[in-house]
């Protein structure tokens, strides 16, 4: 069997994140968004942990389900599908190596709410767990890693949004230039590294040191509606041993859903409170500063990537796994009706699009064109020209998201009606 996962979200308690991001409200967007296992998030936090332990059933072993008394959130019945979590949190660590200060993100996967426990046992010696649902830590990599190596062997470290500038093991402000130089020994028990946002697989196969390790994707989602913007679909048994054996011996077993990676708010160079947005070779020109006050430019993952890797754009390995492209659906319906993505208008229309048709990862990647056609003319050209890659971008840069559309000016309307040329 095939499912698509989820394995880095967040929850209530994360800094910054919904209120609404409560184990109910997930477990309906997950099968509104057509996603079969999510991770429970923040498992390291007292007070999530406690609603985890009481509120979850192990299902199959390793994963868990709601109990039924918690599922009161209204689905379509065309969503409506079994839900599993994985025990996966995010950490941040903060500290120094070789003299630099280091500032990177990990996910870690274990094998129960059992094994938690004892991992959230040994990092409260450490540090304050109780301050944040994505805690802060002053560890090293290499140490986290033989701590929760030393707990259990069945323990899975996947280095978060490696890309990103300023949070991530390859990140241009406080990172590393290879997995090696961030884990040291213990650096063959890495398996997986998770592209973020602002990365594709293409831009990531052009560092041939780093094929040896399946590429994931996730959706970091700091509110429901993002859930799946990125997600990984896994052939295999819907347990954790079998999740464990994909990713550590049979890679191609492991297919991505990725975001255009220009969407991503790292992607180019640039500053953002200059309106400044480069490209590698256009701030190499201006040696990394801005060109009207010199102060130097956030470097984007497209220039981080291209500064270490020894081959160019277009390089596929033959680990290579495969993926598509999708833009969420909320941004699609969007751009149509010429209404913020939050506003009413789309919300109503998202919501009748889910009854008619089914969960959105099923309008975005699956359903016939034909099919959507009888439902909504604009929406399956919409999808058709997503499916094709033919899309308008306009990059992302220094923590901005990008903007990826589908419909040029001639096609539009003043009315907000799209005209089909």
């Amino acid at each position: 069997m095939a499912f698509i996962a989820d394995f880095h979200i967040h929850s209530k308690y994360s800094r910054a994140c919904s209120k609404s991001l409560d184990l109910s409200n997930i477990h309906a967007w997950c099968q509104m968004k057509g996603i079969d296992l999510v991770a429970t998030s923040d498992f390291t936090y007292p007070k999530w942990f406690k609603e985890l332990y009481d509120k979850l059933e192990e299902s199959e072993k390793g994963v868990y389900r709601l109990k039924k008394e918690y599922r009161n959130i209204y689905v379509p019945k065309t969503c409506v599908r079994e839900i599993r979590f994985i025990c996966s949190t995010e950490i941040s660590l903060i500290y120094k190596r070789n003299g630099k200060v280091r500032k990177v993100h990990h996910i870690i996967l274990a094998p129960n709410l059992e094994v938690v426990s004892k991992i959230n046992i040994e990092l409260e010696k450490i540090g304050n767990i109780s301050s944040d649902g994505r805690p802060i830590l002053g560890l090293d990599s290499e140490n986290l890693l033989k701590i929760l190596l030393s707990i259990s062997e069945e323990i899975q470290l996947i280095p978060a949004h490696v890309w990103t500038p300023h949070f991530a093991i390859f990140g241009s402000k406080s990172g590393f230039d290879t997995v090696e130089e961030c884990f040291g020994e213990l650096s063959d028990h890495i398996c997986a590294l998770e592209t973020g946002l602002s990365s594709d697989p293409l831009m990531n196969w052009r560092i041939s040191k780093n094929d040896k390790y399946v590429l994931v994707s996730n959706s970091d989602a700091h509110s429901l509606q993002k859930l799946g913007r990125e997600a990984t679909i896994i052939e295999a048994d819907c347990d954790y041993p079998s999740i464990l054996n994909v990713l550590r011996n049979d890679h191609p077993k492991i297919k991505t859903i990725e975001f255009f990676p220009q969407e991503g708010k790292y992607y180019a160079d640039g500053l953002r409170n200059e309106d400044l947005c480069f490209s590698p070779e256009e701030s190499k020109r201006y040696n990394c500063v801005s060109p009207n006050t010199g102060k130097p430019l956030t470097i984007g993952v497209a220039h981080r990537v291209s500064d270490i890797s020894d081959y160019p754009l277009g390089r596929k390995p033959d680990t290579a796994n495969e993926y598509c492209y999708i833009i969420p659906l909320q941004e699609i319906l969007s751009e149509i009706l010429g209404v913020g993505v939050n506003t009413k208008k789309v919300q109503q229309k998202y919501f009748t699009l889910l009854e008619t048709l089914g969960s959105e990862f099923e309008i975005l990647k699956d359903i016939p064109i034909n099919e959507i056609k009888l439902v909504d003319t604009v929406l399956a050209e919409a999808i058709k020209r997503m499916r094709e890659g033919d899309v308008i971008i306009k990059p992302g840069y220094d923590g901005e998201y990008g903007v990826i559309t589908l419909f040029d000016e001639t096609e539009r309307r003043p009315s907000n009606q799209m005209v089909l040329l």
